[in-house]
């Protein structure tokens, strides 16, 4: 038997389309409230009209601004008075040759995929130490766990993701709290380009894909796992995707 989510507080980051927007309508009929972060206000206000104001905030946010981080998690707990799940999903992709790459595109990457996390994982922890319970998921990816030729930047920033979750799991434990990675392969999302229906619904039948869907599903099983239940990592790829 799993936990009920109902009335769990979430922060989601990157709640603006892909696997945050999908997460946070799976978590909306879990009965939990929601923060959406992202830097689209506009994208956020129209998901927060969808799921219903009541239990949705909305809080425009840059990941890589320290303050606007800070901001995000004390509104929160003035909105709704504690945090319970943080979801550190906000990243940016670049494949590509790295004689060929930016480096300055590259600094960036880094700073939303890497520092983002940090930043708001260590906004969060004090509340969650002080009434000894929490859950913190972190999006990685399969290039978090295999070095991608064509990726090698992006690889690099999910690789350094599964480090910091694998310690800081260890370190905030005996607090109540519960660090993992949901870690996807190919998602036919608008991160990766995909924004038709038909073409996504097209990589899916030739199991060449998963969707955002999917990957919401997954973090809703991981949430409401029994408390004395971690699932570390949870890799999920297209049946087809052989890395």
């Amino acid at each position: 038997m799993g936990q009920k989510l109902s009335e769990k507080v979430v922060i989601i980051t990157g709640a603006s389309s892909g696997i945050g927007a999908a997460t946070a309508r799976a978590l909306a009929q879990e009965g939990c409230k929601l923060t959406l972060a992202a830097r689209s206000t506009d994208r956020l206000e129209a998901l927060a009209d969808e799921l219903g104001r009541a239990n949705t905030l909305v809080a425009p946010t840059d990941i890589t601004s320290g303050a606007q981080v800070t901001a995000m998690v004390e509104q929160t707990v003035v909105r709704f008075g504690r945090v319970d799940v943080l979801f550190a999903n906000a990243g940016i992709y670049i494949p590509g040759q790295v004689a060929e790459g930016d480096p300055d595109a590259w600094a960036h990457l880094m700073d939303v995929n890497i520092d983002g996390v940090l930043r708001s994982v260590h906004a969060v922890l004090p509340h969650m130490m002080a009434q000894k319970s929490g859950d913190i998921l972190v999006t990685s990816s399969i290039s978090g766990f295999v070095d991608i030729v064509w990726e090698p930047v992006y690889s690099a920033s999910k690789h350094a993701i599964q480090g910091f979750v694998h310690t800081l799991r260890r370190q905030v434990a005996p607090h109540g709290i519960r660090v993992g990675a949901v870690a996807p392969g190919m998602v036919a999302n608008e991160l990766w380009g995909f924004t038709e229906p038909a073409r996504i619904a097209e990589m899916v039948a030739k199991h060449a894909s998963i969707t955002s869907e999917d990957v919401a599903e997954a973090v809703v099983f991981m949430l409401s796992r029994p408390p004395h239940v971690t699932i570390r990592d949870l890799v999920m790829l297209p049946q087809n995707q052989d890395i």
